[in-house]
């Protein structure tokens, strides 16, 4: 069992330096479940001109595709490095069991990718933030909150 975690460590390792070689960032990212790879991706922010291109959110993307779910109960993620808070977030959404990564955060944050602020970001009120906040029409928006409340066909997530 430890070979094969070792085997899919050592593939999404590979990818994050393809994907240096191709112009994105260092990480690497294979979903595997029942001891098969469905997905594997790299960072591809700067190929794909999109800020949301990160290794695991594209593997996420593509295991959801082939296993025709928005839950990947079951899956184990394997990353180059430790996920970024987007990537966390993302891992949580799609009920994902295990997280496996090679770099830490730390690592990262000395070559550059330092994404500490954003923890500290959520800690403070929205108007706090560097990006600025603003809540208007809430009222208004808490008419689609009421339609799902009472909806009896809705599919949790």
């Amino acid at each position: 069992m430890r070979q094969n975690v070792s085997k899919y460590m050592l593939k999404a390792i590979r990818l994050s330096e393809k994907s240096v070689l191709k112009g994105g960032g260092p990480f690497g990212a294979i979903i595997v479940k029942d001891g098969k790879i469905v997905a594997q991706a790299h960072n591809s922010v700067t190929i794909m001109k999109d800020p949301t291109a990160h290794a695991e959110i594209l593997a996420i993307r593509k295991a959801c595709k082939k296993l025709k779910t928005f839950d990947l109960s079951g899956c184990v993620i394997y990353t180059s490095c430790e996920p970024c808070p987007m990537c966390l977030s993302a891992i949580y959404w799609a009920h994902i069991d295990k997280i496996c990564f090679a770099a830490s955060n730390l690592d990262a944050s000395a070559i550059g990718f330092d994404d500490s602020f954003i923890y500290k970001e959520f800690e403070l009120d929205p108007q706090l933030r560097k990006v600025k906040s603003e809540q208007i029409l809430r009222e208004l928006s808490l008419d689609a909150f009421r339609m799902w409340r009472d909806k009896d066909d809705k599919v949790l997530y």
